[in-house]
């Protein structure tokens, strides 16, 4: 919905605005969209597989990308994107320009479309679940490309992840979120280590803390509620180990008073983790 990549008819606003980077994302124009697509803002899939033209050899789909935004001759952007490529440790990347993207193994595909959401140096890139289907290696080689493109790029990434010792590796701030909703927000250091939410504190503790001895973890009692239905007051009161008479009413973002930390929460817990 960020990028309105959803088809028309697919999602409805109730309530609220989208905007991005300052613009008004629901009400922009299909010429605008274009414009920021690739430009303004970048997105980076979980599966490159789905995400990359199967038809079309890698080269192309980049040198089409960047001379969509930027006023470069054909051999310039075929130059920028193979310079993109090295970085992102793609041996042989002028080779790798000439090859289709299932000739390329998960990883690698991975970083070419890494390279791709660079290519026009925008200002923020949306990276969904992008290492899930790597294996544990890969995965970390990945993400340490990521991290060291948008910190020399000055580029801003919206990292959306279920993994919290990833997120911990890379991101300056946190956020969770549950049946849709933002309920604890902070320091990325200070969420991990200091949890208020109980939500929050139950995802933690499913990972083992260091020094642990190896034992049965928790989990999180009852299902998600079906998001087309949700119950009154705090959605995650059902499955809440500190829910009380004023979860029937909807708890507001609060500060719990740690620098910057927040919670949707009307029984804010103390807990410390050693993560």
């Amino acid at each position: 919905l960020a990028l309105r990549l959803l088809p028309e008819g697919s999602y409805h606003v109730h309530h609220g605005r989208a905007t991005l980077l300052g613009e008004d994302v629901l009400n922009a124009s299909e010429k605008q969209l274009r414009q920021w697509r690739g430009a303004r803002v970048a997105m980076i899939f979980q599966e490159p597989m789905t995400a990359l033209n199967p038809t079309r050899r890698i080269g192309r789909q980049m040198v089409e990308v960047i001379r969509q935004h930027q006023s470069l001759s054909r051999r310039d952007a075929q130059q920028k994107a193979i310079a993109l490529l090295g970085e992102m440790q793609i041996p042989d990347a002028a080779q790798v320009m000439d090859r289709y993207p299932f000739e390329l193994s998960g990883g690698m595909r991975q970083r070419v479309m890494i390279a791709l959401a660079f290519s026009c140096e925008p200002e923020l890139i949306i990276a969904d679940e992008p290492t899930t289907a790597l294996d544990v290696t890969v995965q970390r080689q990945v993400l340490r490309l990521l991290k060291h493109k948008a910190r020399a790029s000055g580029t801003s990434v919206l990292f959306i992840s279920h993994d919290m010792a990833v997120v911990s590796q890379l991101c300056d701030r946190m956020y969770v979120m549950y049946a849709g909703s933002v309920i604890e927000s902070g320091s990325t250091q200070t969420l991990i280590h200091h949890p208020v939410h109980p939500y929050s504190i139950g995802l933690l503790r499913c990972a083992p803390e260091n020094g642990e001895p190896r034992e049965i973890l928790p989990a999180i009692p009852g299902t998600v509620p079906n998001l087309s239905h949700l119950p009154r007051g705090c959605a995650f009161r059902e499955r809440c180990f500190a829910a009380g008479a004023k979860c029937s009413e909807t708890p507001r973002l609060i500060s719990t008073g740690a620098e910057g930390q927040q919670a949707a929460c009307w029984y804010p817990q103390q807990e410390t983790r050693h993560v």
